[in-house]
């Protein structure tokens, strides 16, 4: 299937950092991010293809597909290497870019991500793909605010919630469903060892789809790594934790720019 040129954002000057998002999403979730890491960073950020105002793709395309999407999107920014980091689906995107670009890969964040689960870990992923191919995503989607956010951010801030929940019922339904397949048949843990790149590897504690024993897998399994777990955050840690995950993107990645000049 042919790459999609997918619509991309820049802000800020340095050094490239390229922001993948995750599922029924779009570049606006990193909002929270931005003003940090544009003070640090070229910040680019994009739509995956059928979300956002990037172009409509058929159904069925795979993780290879939106591989292909982010090459495109590394050409037409004019950046020969870049940091890269993604969210959720958006952290499998990165290594498995890494893993065929690796010359182009300064750093990866692996932000919310899932590798190595078990055979109920998938069997629970799955019964979210088949409930809402079943029901509909949108009746199944309102049991997943409490595995996204926390308590006491779904109270002081409503607004924010129900915008992201919007968000996804307004994506193309055989194309949430299609990226959300993708995500829950993604095994990283066979390959994840090739990845030559330093990863930030970050988490929330409560996060039940992507939580720290799955991380800590993930870290232990690639060769240069550090692993962050924040405390009470579930999944959506660009919405309720972005500062703090700006910041630790722009520690690790000055963390290791500083152990390379005293090599």
């Amino acid at each position: 299937m042919t790459a999609i040129e997918c619509e991309f954002s820049i802000e800020g000057q340095g050094e490239p950092l390229i922001l993948i998002h995750g599922i029924g999403a779009d570049r606006s979730i990193w909002r929270f991010m931005t003003p940090i890491l544009s003070q640090h960073f070229k910040v680019i950020s994009y739509d995956l293809r059928n979300h956002g105002q990037s172009p409509m793709s058929e159904a069925n395309f795979g993780l290879d597909e939106l591989v292909n999407d982010l090459e495109l999107v590394r050409q037409h920014s004019r950046v020969d290497s870049a940091h890269f980091a993604g969210h959720s689906l958006g952290g499998m995107i990165g290594p498995a870019y890494a893993r065929k670009y690796p010359d182009r890969v300064k750093s990866l964040g692996l932000l919310s991500t899932a590798a190595g689960r078990t055979e109920d870990d998938s069997i629970k992923v799955w019964n979210v793909v088949r409930a809402m191919e079943r029901e509909g995503i949108a009746n199944v989607l309102k049991t997943l605010t409490d595995r996204w956010f926390t308590d006491e951010f779904i109270e002081q801030h409503p607004e924010i919630v129900d915008a992201r929940l919007k968000q996804v019922v307004e994506t193309d339904a055989e194309s949430f469903l299609n990226v959300f397949r993708i995500y829950a048949g993604t095994d990283m843990m066979p390959w994840l060892h090739e990845i030559t790149a330093p990863a930030l590897v970050l988490t929330g504690a409560n996060d039940g789809g992507c939580n720290p024993r799955l991380n800590r897998m993930i870290a232990d399994q690639l060769p240069d790594s550090q692993l962050v777990i924040l405390p009470r955050i579930k999944h959506s840690i660009l919405l309720e934790a972005g500062p703090t995950v700006a910041e630790q993107i722009v520690n690790f990645i000055a963390c290791r720019k500083t152990e390379d000049l005293a090599r």
